[in-house]
């Protein structure tokens, strides 16, 4: 059996330490720490509540790893469910049913590149993003993955290797608005760069 890397993230040492004893007891997962960690498959992020250390942490973990992440947390409301998705946490689990065995399966299923949500968190999720779409986003011509569909065109013809001044014809704008429709996604993405930008579109299927 080829056994899922782990790391762990916890804001209290007694919490990271109990965590690690349960990953360590199974066969199935390999405890990763220190400098190792960073690739693990899969990084588990223990806390209380999805406060805005627990956001930066979430954050953090996923600008620096390719790691998946799975968040197991004391106290969830609604709020707090959408901004562990604009995170990048691929699992959810309170800590309250996180026996080992319920662990490992999340763990083994953000793994496999699955999500896992609890069933009554999941609705209340899906409500929350029609919610978003339907009231913030909407209006602002935008979609849940923060792109516009101008954007996504823009991207999608970068990905199929058209240069700016190509684009701009196609689309009927000036190259200028080309370049700045990419900043303006680079900048509010927080992405690094056009190759970035494209990764990113991919990831969420929008290309």
């Amino acid at each position: 059996m080829e056994r899922i890397t782990v790391g762990l993230r916890a804001q209290d040492p007694v919490l990271e330490a109990g965590l690690a004893s349960q990953v360590r007891a199974r066969p199935e997962l390999s405890l990763h720490k220190g400098e190792e960690e960073e690739s693990a498959v899969v990084i588990v992020v223990v806390v209380d509540h999805v406060d805005d250390n627990a956001l930066r942490e979430l954050r953090n973990v996923k600008r620096t790893t390719s790691s998946r992440v799975v968040l197991v947390a004391s106290h969830l409301d609604d709020q707090h469910l959408v901004s562990a998705a604009e995170c990048g946490v691929a699992g959810i689990i309170r800590r309250t049913d996180a026996t080992p065995e319920r662990l490992t399966n999340v763990i083994r299923a953000v793994a496999r590149g699955e999500g896992s949500v609890p069933a009554d968190l999941l609705g209340r999720l899906l409500e929350q993003v029609g919610r978003l779409q339907g009231q913030v986003l909407g209006p602002l011509g935008l979609n849940v993955n923060g792109l516009a569909e101008r954007e996504i065109e823009v991207l999608r013809l970068i990905a199929e290797g058209y240069e700016t001044a190509d684009i701009a014809t196609k689309l009927s704008y000036s190259e200028r608005t080309i370049k700045n429709v990419l900043h303006g996604i680079i900048s509010r993405l927080h992405l690094r760069n056009r190759a970035h930008a494209v990764a990113y579109a991919l990831r969420q299927g929008l290309i």
